[in-house]
C-alpha cells in the first residue's frame, strides 16, 4: 500500500502541513517492505539440444530394433516395440508342462559310467580314450649286467636287483649324448693350427658317437681348402662334394636330393665330401661355406665341420661365426700342444673368447712324442682355459688312416669317443631361436 505524503512535485521536496487531525510526521515508520511476485520465466531449449536429444522411452532388453542414423541430419533414430510389456516380478509359467533336462558337466560327459554300462545319453567319440579301452599292463623291465640278469632268470622273474653300476652309467651317458635340441641347427668346428694331429680322426669319432645314439641327422662337412681326407673314413657312397652341392644349390628341394650327395655310415653319420683337386679346394671359400651351411640348417640338427689349419682363411671365418662350440685338437707332443694353445690365443684376440670358453680339447694321444712328455702338464695347461679336456687313445682301427669301422673300435676307444660327444653336447644351447 502507498502512502500519499501531500508532497507537491514543484515545491523542491518539502512536506506540506499535516492536514488538521492527521497524524504527525513522528508516527511514520523508519522503513517499507514491499513484496511484489513476479511470473517466472520460462526455459528455452537452445536448439542445438533439440536435434539430438531423445526421448525418454523405457525399453527392456529385446524390445529396443537397431539404431537407426540419419547422416548429415545430426539425429538419431531407435524404433520400440510397443506391445512388449515386461513382468519384473510376475513369474513366468511355462503352458506345456516339458520336463527340462540339465546339460551334463565335462566330468559327466567324459566319465567312464563303469565297465559295460551303456550310457542314457549318446556318447561323443571323446569318450572312447585309451584309459578306457586298454587294459594297463605292469611289465617288468629285465635287468642288464651280469648278476641282476642271473638272479632275474634263477627267481623266475620274481627278484629284479635292477641295472648294474656300470650299465647305468652307461645309460647316463646315452642321455647326455641324446640331449633334446630346438630351435635350429647346431654347429660344431673341429680345428686347430697344426696339421697330422689326428683332426679329422677326432671329427669321425665324435660324429660316429653322435650318430650312433641320437635319432636326429648328424652330418660331417669336410671344409678343409687343402684336400681334406673325412670322405675316406667312411664308406664311400658318392662322389659328390661340397663344390656339386654349391653348383646345385638352386636344384635341391628335399632331404632325399641332398642325400645323393653324402656317404652314410652304418651310424648314420652322413659324411660330405671336399673337392679332390687342389685348385677347386682353394677356390671354396667363405660364400661357398655360407651355402653348403644354409642347406644343411634344412636338415641336420648337428653339424660337425672339419676345418683346413689355415685359420685366416675365409673359411674359416663363416665357420666360426656360426660356432655354436669348438673342438681343438691337440697331440702329445710339445710343439702339438703349445701350436694348440696358440689357436685359443688366436681365437680370444679375434673376439671370440666365448667359443674358447665353452671349448673341448681332445689330446690325441696316439701322435709321435706321446710316452716322452707328461699329459698330466698338457691336461692341467688346457684345463685352465677351456671347458673340459678329453683323451683319444691309440686303436689300431685308426692308425691305418682308412675307413673308421665303429664296431671294430676297442671298447676304451668308443668309451673316450662318447664321452666326447657327451661333453660337446653339456655346451650346446638346448633351445635358441632358428
Amino acid at each position: 500500500m502507498v502512502r500519499n505524503t501531500g508532497e507537491d512535485p514543484d515545491d523542491g521536496g518539502a512536506l506540506a502541513e499535516p492536514a488538521e487531525g492527521g497524524p504527525s510526521a513522528s508516527a511514520l515508520p523508519d522503513s517499507l517492505t514491499f513484496s511484489v511476485e513476479l511470473p517466472a520465466r520460462p526455459h528455452e531449449t537452445p536448439e542445438d539440444e533439440v536435434e539430438l536429444a531423445l526421448d525418454q522411452v523405457v525399453a527392456t532388453p529385446g524390445s529396443v530394433l537397431p539404431v537407426v542414423a540419419e547422416p548429415g541430419t545430426g539425429t538419431v533414430s531407435i524404433e520400440v516395440v510397443s506391445d512388449i510389456v515386461h513382468v519384473a516380478d510376475e513369474e513366468t509359467v511355462p503352458t506345456d508342462e516339458v520336463p527340462i533336462v540339465p546339460l551334463p558337466g565335462d566330468e559327466e560327459l567324459y566319465s567312464r559310467r563303469g565297465r559295460g554300462r551303456v550310457a542314457t545319453s549318446p556318447e561323443p567319440a571323446a569318450m572312447l580314450t585309451a584309459d578306457r579301452l586298454i587294459e594297463p599292463r605292469h611289465t617288468k623291465h629285465a635287468p642288464e649286467g651280469a648278476w641282476p640278469s642271473f638272479v632275474y632268470a634263477s627267481t623266475l622273474h620274481l627278484v629284479n636287483l635292477g641295472d648294474s653300476a656300470k650299465v647305468r652309467e652307461r645309460k647316463a651317458l646315452d642321455a647326455r649324448i641324446a640331449k633334446r635340441l630346438e630351435g635350429g641347427t647346431r654347429f660344431v668346428p673341429v680345428l686347430t693350427r697344426k696339421g697330422g694331429v689326428g683332426k679329422t680322426t677326432i671329427t669321425t669319432l665324435l660324429g660316429m658317437a653322435l650318430a650312433d645314439v641320437r635319432e636326429d641327422r648328424i652330418i660331417a662337412v669336410d671344409a678343409n681348402p687343402d684336400r681334406g681326407t673325412l670322405s675316406e673314413r667312411v664308406a664311400k657312397q658318392t662322389r659328390s662334394t661340397v663344390r656339386d652341392i654349391v653348383t646345385h644349390a638352386a636344384a635341391i628341394k628335399d632331404f632325399n636330393e641332398f642325400s645323393s650327395h653324402v656317404s652314410r655310415d652304418e651310424t648314420r653319420l652322413d659324411v660330405l665330401a671336399s673337392d679332390t683337386d687342389p685348385l677347386l679346394s682353394e677356390a671354396f671359400d667363405e660364400n661357398d661355406y655360407n651355402v653348403v651351411a644354409d642347406l644343411v640348417t634344412r636338415y641336420y640338427s648337428i653339424c660337425l665341420t672339419d676345418c683346413g689349419t689355415g685359420i685366416v682363411h675365409s673359411v674359416m671365418r663363416a665357420t666360426l661365426q656360426r660356432a655354436d662350440s669348438i673342438v681343438v685338437v691337440s697331440g702329445g707332443s710339445v710343439d702339438e700342444a703349445r701350436l694348440a694353445s696358440e689357436t685359443l690365443t688366436w681365437l680370444e684376440a679375434n673376439n671370440y673368447g666365448h667359443l674358447v670358453r665353452n671349448a673341448v680339447v681332445a689330446i690325441n694321444t696316439a701322435t709321435q712324442g706321446t710316452n716322452l712328455v707328461k699329459l698330466d702338464e698338457i691336461d692341467a695347461h688346457f684345463s685352465s682355459r677351456v671347458r673340459a679336456v678329453v683323451r683319444m687313445p691309440y686303436d689300431p682301427e685308426l692308425a691305418a688312416g682308412s675307413v673308421v669301422r665303429w664296431n671294430l673300435l676297442k671298447p676304451f676307444t668308443r668309451a673316450s669317443a662318447r664321452e666326447l660327444a657327451a661333453i660337446v653336447m653339456d655346451g650346446l644351447p638346448t633351445s635358441r631361436n632358428a
